[in-house]
């Protein structure tokens, strides 16, 4: 050994020494790829454990993230961050490699989901309470706009749903109460313009965008159809889609909203939730009409297609949560369905699609399956496990 080197390497052995003994757990900041990472939000606890879709396995777990009883997540670009949304206004951004909350703020009362923005460079909040949205620099998390929606009295404004990042670092989202659907661009300052869309239906519920980009569709609670907006073209407004699709019909109660964040697009056709039927609707994806309709084992949640568009995974609402029908999207039939147990909340396919984990919350398991044999390969120990979130989703348009 150079005898030069021998005091460069006890200053190294003293800082390791002086960092250990101040707690600092270097073997956690793991060094290795990010691609293949992914979060399961364990609601009840308010953590998260952070898996590897390769080993199937779970890495470890982050505590202290609050009210996660309805949470969502996304990633920054180099897939280390997550930035969790929490029920109770907080906003999280967790380091998936040290396995630790790199900073944590409540930036309102009553959250429901958010996004990242096409650069990386702003993370918005969609708010319940107080009504509108707020975006904030995702290196810091420090506050750089806030947009108030539209009041509906005094003291109350409209809640915001549908949040979704689109190209052009813009952000889209819809207005419960008002029945509204707005457009915000972010310039590279962090200051913003918003365009804003009324009379688009009575109480959009949620919201998707295509993967590229260009439509964002918002769900209508209210009534029977689907607003559309042409990000390409918003001077052309909002128009409706598929109205009127239960007319005529005996309308059942419902007993959770269905998620068109969780839709699936397979080709030339794209697959939704009816809200409060059971059945799915097939909508021909470059003209909007429907073409079709698809009845299924009761209301569902989530249908979510397989990243080759061959599938489509879906799970429904209470009582009926404890089960699983996979529609073919070729002949348009259920070839398969599972019954994991009561609480199946979410799936999510791994980013070619070989596999999907489903959470399953009252076995406080995460369920594994091969997509082509339908096998069961693994379960992983969770704690009520509810939304799961792959990486991949960094590189995804509108996740």
């Amino acid at each position: 050994m150079n005898q030069n080197n021998h005091p460069l390497l006890v200053t190294k052995i003293a800082l390791l020494l002086l960092l250990w003994g101040t707690g600092y757990a270097l073997s956690a900041c793991e060094v290795r790829g990010t691609g293949d990472l992914g979060i399961v939000i364990e609601r009840a606890s308010g953590s998260i454990q952070i898996i590897d879709t390769t080993q199937r396995i779970s890495l470890g777990r982050v505590e202290g993230l609050g009210d996660l009883s309805h949470a969502s997540a996304v990633y920054s670009r180099d897939e280390r961050y997550a930035f969790i949304f929490g029920r109770d206004g907080g906003l999280t951004k967790v380091d998936l490699l040290c396995q630790k909350i790199e900073k944590r703020i409540i930036q309102g009362g009553n959250s429901i989901g958010g996004a990242i923005s096409q650069n990386g460079k702003w993370v918005a909040v969609s708010n319940y309470e107080p009504g509108g949205v707020r975006i904030f620099n995702s290196n810091n998390l420090e506050l750089v706009s806030d947009i108030k929606a539209t009041p509906l009295s005094e003291s109350k404004r409209s809640r915001t749903v549908g949040l979704v990042d689109a190209p052009g670092d813009r952000f889209v989202f819809s207005l419960f109460d008002s029945g509204e659907t707005w457009i915000v661009e972010m310039r590279d300052d962090g200051s913003s313009t918003t365009q804003k869309f009324s009379g688009v239906g009575i109480q959009p519920y949620d919201g998707l965008i295509t993967p590229n980009g260009r439509t964002y569709i918002a769900g209508l609670f209210g009534e029977d159809g689907l607003a559309l907006l042409d990000l390409w073209h918003p001077e052309n407004g909002v128009r409706r889609i598929l109205d009127h699709y239960g007319r005529g019909e005996q309308k059942l109660p419902v007993y959770k909203m269905p998620h068109l964040e969780g839709w699936a697009s397979a080709g030339e056709r794209t697959f939704l939730p009816a809200v409060g039927r059971h059945e799915l609707l097939v909508v021909d994806s470059s003209s909007w009409q429907e073409v079709g309709r698809i009845p299924v084992h009761s209301q569902p949640v989530f249908a979510i297609s397989r990243p080759d568009g061959r599938q489509v995974w879906v799970n429904f609402a209470f009582p009926h949560n404890d089960t699983l029908q996979i529609i073919d999207t070729e002949s348009l039939e259920i070839i398969h369905q599972k019954q994991p147990g009561k609480g199946v909340l979410h799936m999510e396919f791994t980013p070619r699609g070989d596999e999907v984990w489903v959470s399953v919350r009252d076995k406080n398991r995460v369920e594994i399956y091969d997509t082509e044999s339908f096998e069961l390969l693994k379960t992983l120990p969770m704690e009520t496990p509810s939304g799961i979130f792959f990486t991949n989703r960094a590189g995804k348009i509108g996740l």
